[in-house]
């Protein structure tokens, strides 16, 4: 039975009827166009190299293999270019159907869901950082050719808008080094074929991410042009209630380094208790007591040292999520096409770790 409309099936693809069957169109770009018509014109000529006693003739048909090859051979080499989709969604499906062949990988959903431009939007921001981070640190061998390329160009803007806009550089930093240090123990086994690729190629983006961390090292934050009231010009009260809205201990400790009045509300006793309280449950409190020369519980250490014995809890602006009806992850903003009565009740967020378990099999 014949498809009605465009094949829900395709990944986008548009497809032209010729004599031999149905044939995808290839992406049109000035340059490979260019580029064609010399190769159709060679391809009408012959080809004669070498001396005139080690002659060798090239017939047409072996001409258009060299201009096939030279067309795969632009796309492969063109480091900057990655896979646009015009719908930031992807169908996870983690076997094999009468509909859909195989299933979705780690690097299809990363290159269909359009991280290039979420790094753009300060909600996401964090959220792909985060993503990237755990692809770093067990997920880089799973990716494809393509989502190499899509992963360190992504990586690249990120490290260009931190250097421009001074935002939020530990968590780069963190990322990078995690990165490094998984790229030295991959290199070193590259005889068990754990990487995908030409082991010179990651010895390269090796020697770039190390490029990119003495960038950030040197970095230096711009003054701000005080035009008005600043931060330390708001009442301590407004000060204190900053300081509860934040989740992360690290971003407490930096805050408190501005002024000597955000320093003394940074080292308030209940601000790291109720800190503590949002990320850990009691029972963890019990088995990592801390104490103070006064004999009180040291919620500041507490918090650092519970920290590396269980997760803390993850806050984002946004996140991507998951139609338990249709299956499919996506944007929120830019939603999906459910079939749902009630999409609103099939909607999970899903965190960076959720996203990498789906895609485990």
């Amino acid at each position: 039975m014949p498809f009605l409309g465009q094949d829900w099936r395709s990944p986008g693809w548009r497809w032209v009827k010729t004599e031999d069957g149905w044939k995808r169109c290839e992406p049109f770009s000035p340059a490979l166009g260019d580029e064609n018509n010399q190769l159709n014109d060679i391809s009408h000529t012959v080809i004669l190299t070498g001396d005139d006693e080690d002659e060798e003739i090239y017939s047409a048909e072996d001409c258009e293999l060299a201009a096939k090859k030279r067309k795969k051979d632009h796309f492969r080499n063109n480091t900057d270019s990655q896979c646009f989709y015009r719908e930031k969604w992807i169908y996870v499906h983690k076997e094999s159907t009468r509909e859909r062949h195989g299933y979705c990988t780690l690097g299809e959903a990363f290159n269909r869901l359009d991280f290039s431009s979420a790094i753009q939007d300060i909600r996401r921001f964090n959220y792909v950082v985060k993503l990237l981070q755990l692809i770093a640190k067990s997920q880089l061998t799973s990716l494809s050719g393509a989502a190499q390329k899509n992963y360190f160009n992504i990586l690249d803007k990120i490290v260009r808008k931190v250097m421009e806009d001074q935002y939020n550089p530990r968590l780069i930093k963190d990322l990078l080094q995690d990165l490094s240090s998984t790229l030295c123990i991959l290199i070193r086994g590259v005889g068990k074929s754990v990487l995908v690729g030409n082991i010179n190629i990651w010895i390269c983006r090796l020697e770039t991410i190390l490029l990119w961390q003495q960038q950030l090292k040197n970095l230096q934050m711009n003054k701000q042009v005080n035009n008005g009231l600043t931060l330390s010009d708001l009442p301590l009260h407004m000060l204190n209630n900053i300081l509860y809205r934040f989740s992360d201990g690290w971003d407490i400790i930096t805050l408190g380094q501005v002024t000597p009045a955000l320093y003394m509300l940074s080292e308030d006793r209940q601000l790291w208790k109720k800190l503590c309280q949002y990320h850990f449950a009691e029972k963890q409190f019990c088995r990592h007591l801390i104490l103070s020369e006064k004999g009180h519980i040291d919620w500041k250490l507490m918090y650092f040292a519970l920290q590396k014995y269980y997760p803390i809890k993850e806050q984002y602006g946004d996140t991507l999520h998951f139609c338990r009806h249709c299956s499919i992850l996506f944007w929120k903003d830019t939603g999906h096409p459910c079939t749902a009565s009630d999409p609103d009740t099939c909607l999970m967020p899903v965190s960076p770790q959720h996203f990498i378990d789906l895609f485990k099999f």
